[in-house]
């Protein structure tokens, strides 16, 4: 028996962390941007930073750190916070960060020349974290991080926040993500980076309107890499009678999602962030099973079985350097790298069981 989720409000029909979506269920308490000032950066510097942040809850709680992952906005953050939710804003003071070059913090897009577009330095994962660290500690005052948990790009920030702030974390929670990018996964980045840049209206990041051609072609090398084989086999991608056929799939749900909500520049400068990353490169001299067996904070590294581009196998080699401090929980699921994103209920549900435990110990 094929089980597909329903899909009751059109812009469900998007992958959840590609959308913009409002959520009345959670205590929000607003909305904010901190200026750094002139800001260094792994490509140089940026004269006037910012980073897009949002907070729910009472900041005396313990605090919860969710930053953003690849496609994710602030409200797609929203997926896992809640009173009903393993985020509950009640009981945690929870600060979602969006990465630079999300459009919401710095990006290519957002910042005005010198460093517009394409001049816009290259960031890395490091640089995101000293950011959110300055917002926590000089804007909101916290002195401890109770917990950093995120998905994919966010899961590689919560390795990060480990090794950074040694001291300042005392968990985090890596869903479908690794401290280290592997070669298949930076060969797997090179695909749609290709479709993107080889197109006839990118114009080597100088476009002055959307380049159609080239952001469809990335959502189409995209679209094949997040879901799991037998999700596919299983006809996963016609979301249970929305969609005829896979040509509609792609065109509607990935080209659409990609063109709405994305700018190219901002597409590409995340990706370079996704496959540099590498814990070790901070400390240890590149060696990743030393960087890893120094954290302190306790782990709890949840892996898809399914996923393509961050497959168990590598969270298995990670958790194996960290035996005292994380545990590994994989992700029995079909749906590939999203299972980690909010796409299905069952996968959201056995997730945010093995967080809450975890939050327990």
């Amino acid at each position: 028996m094929i089980c597909l989720p329903e899909f009751s409000h059109p812009a469900s029909r998007y992958p959840r962390y590609l959308l913009f979506q409002n959520y009345q269920h959670v205590q929000r308490v607003k909305d904010t941007i901190y200026y750094h000032g002139r800001f260094r950066v792994a490509g140089g510097s940026i004269p006037d930073a910012v980073t897009a942040y949002r907070t729910y809850g009472d900041p005396e709680n313990p605090c919860i750190v969710f930053p953003t992952c690849y496609g994710g906005k602030l409200d797609s953050q929203e997926y896992m916070v809640g009173n009903d939710k393993v985020l509950d804003s009640t009981k945690y003071f929870v600060v979602t960060f969006a990465l630079f070059s999300n459009g919401e913090s710095s990006s290519p897009s957002n910042t005005p020349e010198p460093y517009n577009g394409p001049y816009f330095p290259a960031v890395s994962y490091e640089d995101n974290i000293r950011a959110q660290y300055a917002v926590l500690t000089q804007k909101l005052g916290i002195k401890k991080l109770h917990m950093v948990i995120g998905f994919s790009m966010g899961a590689q920030q919560a390795y990060y926040w480990a090794v950074v702030y040694p001291d300042f974390v005392e968990r985090y929670v890596a869903i479908c993500g690794s401290a280290r990018t592997s070669p298949h996964n930076q060969c797997f980045l090179e695909g749609p980076k290709a479709a993107l840049v080889a197109s006839k209206d990118f114009d080597n990041g100088h476009y002055r309107t959307t380049p159609q051609h080239g952001i469809r072609a990335f959502g189409r090398v995209f679209s094949a890499w997040v879901y799991g084989q037998a999700w596919f086999r299983e006809y996963g991608h016609l979301r249970a009678g929305l969609y005829p056929d896979l040509a509609t799939f792609i065109r509607e749900e990935w080209e659409l999602s990609f063109l709405q909500a994305w700018d190219a520049n901002d597409m590409l400068t995340l990706l370079a962030t996704w496959g540099a990353a590498d814990v070790s490169s901070i400390r240890d001299g590149g060696d990743l099973g030393k960087c890893l067996g120094a954290i302190k904070a306790k782990g709890l590294i949840m892996p898809s079985k399914s996923d393509l581009y961050f497959p168990p196998e590598d969270s298995e080699i990670e958790v194996s350097f960290m035996k005292n401090t994380a545990r590994l929980v994989v992700i029995d699921t079909v749906h590939g790298h999203m299972a980690g994103g909010g796409s299905n209920s069952e996968d959201d549900i056995f997730i945010q069981a093995e967080v809450r435990k975890f939050l327990e110990e």
